[in-house]
This record gives C-alpha cells, sequence and structure tokens, in this order.
C-alpha cells in the first residue's frame, strides 16, 4: 500500500513500515535501524516526516494518559490524537489553554512542528510541554524536563533527535467559551488590528485578501451590534465561504466547553476540505503585521487564483530554540492553497518574496521554500544526539545547513 500525507502530495519512500507494540520493541527498531523516523497524524505538506529508511508508527502502542491533579499536568502518548485528549481532561476538570483549528491531530507531531493556536496571551502548543521522553539512536530512552539546558531544544524539534513517545503537558482549570462569526471587516479595520486580536480568548481572522470574516471566540457574551463596523453572521459559517457548515464547532455565541470552541472542526468530522488542499503558513513578528497584511492586500489578484482562504492567527513568544517563536510574538499567516501544486508553488513564492522584509520564519510542517537559518546550538545538539544521521532526511538536512 502505497502510504501518503494528508494531502497526498508526499509520498513516503521508507522501506518498512513499523507499527510497535511497546516501548522495549521500539527501542529495538531504533536501535537496529540505518535511517528511521516517525510518522504522527500525517497533517504535514511536506517531507519532515519522510525517511528512505524505516518508519515507525506509534498507533499500536497502548494509550497513555496520566493525570496529575496535585501539578496541574497530564502525561500523554504522543500518538494520540487532541480530539482523544481533551474531553478526557474535561472529565477531569481541566483544560490544555489552547487548541490548533483542528483537533484531528497527534499531540506528538503538532508539538514537534511548532503547531499553534490563537490568542494574545497564548503561546504554541510546544510551550504546554514541561516534560518529553524520546528515544535516540542507540536505542536509550532520554527524558528532559524544563528547566535542563537541553529541553528548549528537544521540544520543537522535527523529529531530528530521535522518537518522541511520550509528552507531560500543563494543564489549566476547564472552562467554557462562546463562538461568533463577525462578517464584513474592512482593511480600513485593520488600524485596530491589535484591539481586534485582543477581544477574545482566540481570534482569527478568514480572508481572501478581499473579503474578511473574524471568529471571535471568548468567554463574555459579545453585546456590541456593530462590533468594529461588522455584522453577526445569521447561520453558522465555514472558513471556506462556499462549504457547508456542519464540519464546524458550534457558533452563534452559544457557550460550551473549551475544547469544543478552540477548534474550527468538530471531532467527529472530517475537518477542513479533508485533504483536498495544500497548506503554507509564515510567522512575522506582531509589530509588523499590519504592514504585512496590507502588502498582501495589495498583490490580492495574484494570490487568489492559487487560494481557498487565508487564516490570520496571533500567537505569544515562547523560548524554545526552533520555535518560529522564539522570543518573539507572532501573526501567523496561513494560506489553504488549492491542491495545484505547479499552481501554488509560483504564488507562494510570490507571498515569500512580499513578506520576506517582515522576518517570516516558516511552520515547520507546511509548504515553503525559504529556509531561516538554523539556531547554532540546535545543530550542536543534533550533533551530539545523533551523530551518525540516523534521523535525518533530505528536510533536515536542508534546515541544519541553513544559515551556515
Amino acid at each position: 500500500m502505497t502510504l501518503t500525507n494528508w494531502a497526498g502530495n508526499t509520498t513516503f519512500q521508507a522501506k518498512n513500515v513499523h507499527h510497535p507494540t511497546s516501548l522495549d520493541e521500539l527501542q529495538g527498531l531504533v536501535a537496529a535501524a540505518a535511517k528511521v523516523r516517525a510518522l504522527g497524524s500525517g497533517h504535514s505538506f511536506n517531507h519532515v516526516a519522510d525517511t528512505t529508511g524505516d518508519l515507525v508508527v506509534l498507533d499500536q502502542v497502548p494509550e497513555q494518559v496520566e493525570i496529575d491533579s496535585a501539578t496541574a499536568t497530564v502525561r500523554v502518548g504522543a500518538r494520540m490524537t487532541y480530539a482523544q485528549l481533551a474531553p478526557r481532561l474535561h472529565q477531569a476538570g481541566f483544560a490544555l489553554a489552547n487548541l490548533a483549528s483542528l483537533p484531528h491531530i497527534s499531540v506528538g507531531g503538532s508539538v514537534a512542528t511548532g503547531t499553534h493556536g490563537s490568542g494574545v496571551a497564548r503561546p504554541s502548543l510546544s510551550a504546554a510541554v514541561s516534560g518529553i521522553d524520546l528515544v535516540t539512536a542507540d536505542g536509550s530512552l532520554l527524558s528532559l524536563s524544563r528547566g535542563d539546558a537541553d529541553f528548549p531544544g528537544a521540544v520543537v524539534s522535527v523529529g531530528a533527535l530521535g522518537v518522541v513517545t511520550s509528552l507531560t503537558l500543563d494543564l489549566v482549570p476547564a472552562f467554557e467559551l462562546r463562538q461568533y462569526v463577525r462578517e464584513g471587516l474592512s482593511q480600513e479595520a485593520l488600524t485596530h488590528f491589535d484591539e481586534i486580536m485582543a477581544s477574545g480568548y482566540s481570534v482569527s481572522l478568514f480572508t481572501d485578501f478581499r473579503d474578511t470574516r473574524v471568529w471571535l471566540k471568548r468567554e463574555e457574551e459579545l453585546t456590541t451590534p456593530d462590533w468594529y463596523g461588522t455584522t453577526a453572521a445569521t447561520g453558522p459559517r465555514h472558513p471556506l465561504p462556499d462549504m457547508p457548515a456542519d464540519t464546524c464547532t458550534p457558533q452563534l455565541g452559544v457557550p460550551g466547553p473549551w475544547y469544543e470552541r478552540l477548534p474550527h472542526f468538530r471531532a467527529d468530522s472530517p475537518p477542513s476540505g479533508a485533504g483536498d488542499e495544500l497548506q503554507s503558513e509564515l510567522l512575522v513578528p506582531r509589530e509588523h503585521a499590519v504592514k504585512a497584511l496590507r502588502e498582501l492586500f495589495a498583490i490580492g489578484d495574484r494570490i487568489r487564483p492559487a487560494l481557498q482562504i487565508s487564516e490570520v492567527r496571533s500567537i505569544a513568544a515562547d523560548d524554545l530554540w526552533l520555535s518560529p517563536f522564539h522570543g518573539r510574538d507572532c501573526v501567523g499567516i496561513h494560506f489553504t492553497w488549492v491542491r495545484d501544486v505547479a499552481t501554488v508553488m509560483p504564488v507562494l513564492e510570490l507571498v515569500e518574496e512580499t513578506l520576506a522584509p517582515f522576518e517570516p520564519i516558516p511552520h515547520w510542517g507546511k509548504l515553503f521554500t525559504r529556509w531561516p537559518a538554523c539556531p547554532e546550538r540546535f545543530r550542536s545538539l543534533v550533533g551530539r544526539l545523533d551523530p551518525t544521521g540516523k534521523f535525518g532526511n533530505e528536510f533536515t538536512g536542508a534546515l541544519l545547513a541553513a544559515g551556515t
């Protein structure tokens, strides 16, 4: 059977695909392999998870959810999805501080690539990690915790250090949110960009660089009829204007648990276009956001032939070496493209060129062509933990060479 990623634009080159059923079996596989990578839920759009050697999938390892109420943390298996984890946390009275736009993705893969939600005070999903366990090149188990010297390099690591088996995540008390969709946000309203993005627990703009709508998730009821010159959606909406909203989480201000409001898409339905898409995302410092967006609006006619929709989100800074948010509050400009590489790549290159003055760093799991310089301390960490390049592939080779 041919194994592909979520969108089908990447076919994995692995000679063998393994589904170990225990940690001991995984350690033996890694120790014996010449080349090996781990695959999560496959929601990547490049070759980050690919290998010419052995691919391991941890879907047969027993589930692990260990909630520690005293420390407000949970230890979870890397292959578990947020959709599987979130209801169990809520039942125990806990929550994760943020979630991505779809809950179908694995915890390990999301963390390794710097995946995020939105909210000016909310850092990436990776920033919730306080402990990480991974099988290293010789098959031994390495455990790192927040405060250890190598920990900031091991969380967002794009699989270059080993096979992550479990992670410990920070928790907060369970909470409820309301979700509103506001339509008709004008370009002129971008002068209030900071206030708009700070007006909810989580805020997203969806735009085709002509028409813009706002997904506003907040604890309080919204009572302003003409909020920033917009009008309230008269019914549920999908981020793609022509798509039915039956796969989306409840809107119209109806309160509900955090894990049924923070994602845009329901856990029991196929998300977004169900793979009929390509994706890119570029993260720019928040202080550049308005100028960057105005530049994109100015070339909107050239972007739209390849674009389904763009989402704009806000992410707080973290201290993880390879994170796009390392030491900088950011705005993520996400592009859901049509599923046509030949159409998309020239437009992507145009977008990258347009955003180049604004210090963009790509989301590691999406399509991009310009590599930012790799932090030297991450390059050194890879050299220490994987001196023979067992976990290396085309993607990590390009990453580690960037900026040298």
